[in-house]
């Protein structure tokens, strides 16, 4: 049997029961979008958008898991599939009305976000990692169960984790003011802006990189990203939530302080998102003398190898010119890719994302037993 989802049987079970439960999920949305949805999201996209998008995602699961009981393959991840799919719709499906526009609460669940993520970054990278592999990795590899959970976290708790980088934020921009720069800055065209942007915002993500990596108690959280044995468009999002909050803050900091545009700071962040799927990628392409203006897998990938002439080494996640600059930047001429990932001493890191938020809290580990 192929390790690869794509190639052998499971793919129209998991795929049923992938779509069946983001459904349901979907549907959950309709019915409190008080509770279960952004604020900030539902500004980006329409509710026929979003109603459209749950037709296809539930005729494609009673499609898939339809095929797949016919098949007889893996029937428990069919019926799975099969029967979220009809929970939706039990409970209303596309059909589902609303009374009036939605309205403003002090804090909400992001599952829309957690929806739409899941969904377009399954469909772009799942067929781009089966066509480009560096190496073959199954969709459901180990510790992917760990991954998906960091995932939903993540983007389920988009609103408090914004409240509490703006909260650790506005203190800093509120009293502290540099009129001048920041009409500068203002005056910026959008692009020279955008750019500069990048360039100070991953400088400040560089700087405090280095510093998960050499100063303990932050290692202790940092070490949880690093922790995952393969790399693939999933594994970037197993971060601590320590370590997300403060890493947002201390990035934010510099665009907010001198005052770039919220329209830049948006356009920021949206590279983020996208950049810090594809530097963790499982995509073998090589990209030439691109790989030394921008960070892409090839570069992200060695700063994860577990080779001890890497754990120090490029910290950039935008551009390798930071690191040229901090003199972090490593990367092999003759094309190779790293043999393995993760910590040197994988036993330091705990398995499952509850014990793994606990750990750095117990303990005292030191570099030795981390990275010797």
């Amino acid at each position: 049997m192929s390790t690869t989802l794509l190639r052998h049987h499971l793919f129209a079970p998991a795929a049923s029961c992938f779509l069946g439960v983001l459904s349901l999920a979907t549907v959950l949305c309709f019915h409190f979008p008080e509770l279960l949805t952004s604020r900030e999201l539902r500004a980006v996209y329409t509710e026929d958008f979003a109603r459209t998008l749950l037709l296809i995602g539930l005729a494609a699961a009673f499609f898939a898991g339809t095929v797949a009981v016919l098949r007889d393959q893996h029937k428990r991840l069919a019926f799975t599939g099969v029967g979220t799919a009809t929970v939706a719709v039990l409970l209303g499906g596309t059909e589902v009305p609303f009374d009036g526009p939605v309205k403003d609460t002090p804090f909400s669940l992001g599952l829309d976000w957690f929806v739409l993520a899941l969904f377009f970054s399954a469909l772009v990278f799942i067929p781009l990692e089966h066509a480009f592999a560096r190496r073959p990795v199954p969709v459901f590899r180990p510790g992917w169960r760990t991954d998906a959970c960091y995932f939903f976290m993540s983007h389920v708790l988009v609103q408090l984790i914004l409240i509490l980088v703006t909260t650790s934020t506005s203190l800093v921009v509120s009293t502290v003011k540099v009129p001048g720069v920041q009409v500068w800055i203002l005056d910026l065209p959008f692009v020279v802006a955008f750019l500069l942007a990048v360039f100070l915002a991953d400088l400040a993500q560089a700087v405090l990189h280095r510093c998960y990596h050499r100063i303990m108690v932050l290692w202790r959280f940092h070490a949880v990203h690093h922790s995952s044995p393969e790399l693939d468009w999933l594994a970037g999002s197993r971060v601590h939530f320590v370590e997300t909050v403060l890493t947002r803050s201390i990035v934010l900091l510099p665009l907010l302080f001198l005052g770039f545009s919220t329209s830049v700071v948006n356009a920021y962040a949206v590279l983020v998102g996208i950049q810090a799927v594809v530097a963790h990628a499982n995509l073998g392409i090589r990209f030439g003398f691109l790989e030394y203006l921008i960070v892409l897998p090839r570069y992200h990938h060695w700063h994860h190898a577990r080779h001890v002439d890497y754990w120090d080494r490029n910290y950039a996640i935008h551009l390798p010119l930071i690191d040229m600059l901090m003199g972090s930047f490593k990367l092999p001429r003759d094309g190779s890719w790293p043999e393995e990932y993760g910590v040197l001493k994988r036993e330091t890191v705990p398995v499952g994302i509850l014990a793994q938020h606990v750990a750095p809290f117990l303990g005292q580990r030191t570099f030795d037993e981390y990275v010797r």
